[in-house]
């Protein structure tokens, strides 16, 4: 099938709980950081997932919690998602029928540039490249299905 795994619907492959484990990497100065924790995708009222991330973000040595919320929307083509941080304000959209999907987001003076690609259906990943006047980051996520 080749190297990435197609999703029909992504907002029916992501509900569920996933183990992340991220890398963060500062291109322009070396440092590099680490977050592990789960990703939980729960039903939003109206349709949706609701992504609630929690873990441990450890930069430079120093280990403290980190999370962040996103909703996941249907997005205008069956099977697509509209992603929005957790205020509403518009993040990207997410289309995985071929299995990898590239998605930029604007911030200011940096740009975001996200590759999404799902490896089967247990596991799949993000990479962000962050790039601007005073960014220079490497983002790699892992996400491993969680099991009941």
């Amino acid at each position: 099938m080749g190297e990435f795994w197609p999703v029909a619907d992504v907002l029916a492959h992501l509900a569920g709980r996933w183990r992340v484990d991220r890398t963060v990497r500062d291109l322009a100065g070396g440092a590099a950081g680490r977050f592990e924790g789960v990703t939980l995708f729960q039903p939003l009222d109206g349709g949706g997932l609701l992504h609630e991330e929690s873990g441990t973000f450890t930069w430079q040595g120093v280990a403290r919690p980190a999370e962040r919320t996103l909703r996941f929307l249907p997005g205008t083509r069956p099977g697509t998602a509209d992603v929005r941080f957790a205020d509403g304000r518009p993040f990207h959209d997410l289309d995985l029928t071929s299995g990898r999907y590239v998605a930029d987001h604007p911030c200011s003076a940096d740009l975001y540039r996200g590759e999404f690609t799902v490896q089967d259906a247990d596991h799949w990943r993000t990479v962000w490249r962050v790039g601007g006047p005073a960014k220079d980051l490497l983002l790699t996520t892992d996400y491993t299905r969680q099991r009941p």
